[in-house]
């Protein structure tokens, strides 16, 4: 099937690892030029490499350092991408997770800096990109979020926040720009493993005086298809949401976690 997305202009944040970086993998084996972001400069020039590698041209990658977290890195970002490729179609927002903890143990720093990570990173990157994606005929914003919008995680009290800001932005935004031609979704993953999780599951198995092994077993017999997921799976959503195929798809909240999440809406 073809995709519709050779030669369209992606930028995907925290693409170094896990999740971003399956993304950008995956557009650029689809044909995309692709500006790729994340703080560590040398994890990103490797990441850069091998995405390189599945290109036809290795001009088709950029790698832009960039803290999603500070709106001039974010502002940089975009207009590098513009410049480099002389447009933008599709926006994946992407950062790391806020630290786990529990109300008592987040201070007002925080509180602040989960924000904007996962916040005010999709504001100052939507604003930016804006005028680029008015001239695309397949424009997509599509914003990695997690499954703690649908159902709040014990634990995770700063992503069960914030990430709910993002989805409220997202939704309004859908009917905003979705005269513009537009789309704007949101992509939830659930237990997928990357760095991320793995931390997550250590958390929990130190809390409960438990192995890393019995707690991952424990989270897999938890999930309808009897699988932690992998990078790749929420890659190919991402993938689809910028396709051809899917412009009637907007304002949509869509979680890739194997039936785990309870919520019926």
């Amino acid at each position: 099937m073809d995709l519709g997305l050779a030669g369209r202009v992606a930028v995907v944040g925290g693409a170094s690892r896990g999740i971003g970086r399956a993304v950008a993998l995956m557009l650029a084996e689809e044909g995309c030029r692709v500006a790729i972001a994340a703080r560590g400069e040398a994890a990103l020039e490797e990441a850069a490499q091998t995405l390189r590698g599945r290109t036809a041209r290795a001009a088709d990658v950029i790698a832009v350092p960039t803290d999603m977290g500070v709106e001039a890195d974010v502002r940089r970002l975009i207009a590098r991408a513009a410049e480099t490729f002389g447009g933008i179609d599709i926006l994946v927002n992407n950062a790391g997770g806020p630290p786990v903890g529990s109300f008592e143990q987040h201070d007002d720093a925080a509180w602040r800096r989960a924000v904007d990570q996962n916040f005010m990173s999709v504001v100052w990157a939507v604003r930016e990109a804006l005028p680029w994606l008015r001239k695309s005929d397949q424009a997509r914003v599509i914003n990695i979020t997690s499954t703690t919008v649908k159902e709040p995680i014990d634990g995770l009290i700063l992503s069960n926040s914030v990430r709910l800001a993002t989805t409220g932005l997202a939704k309004t935004l859908s009917r905003e720009l979705g005269p513009d031609g537009i789309t704007v979704n949101n992509v939830g993953p659930g237990s997928t493993f990357t760095d991320r999780i793995r931390s997550v599951i250590e958390a929990q198995a130190r809390a409960a005086g438990r192995s890393f092994e019995e707690m991952r077993e424990e989270r897999a017999r938890r999930i309808p298809v009897g699988r932690v997921g992998e990078a790749e799976d929420v890659a190919a959503m991402v993938v689809f949401l910028a396709s051809r195929q899917a412009r009637q798809v907007s304002g949509q909240t869509i979680l890739v976690d194997g039936g785990a999440t309870l919520s019926v809406m």
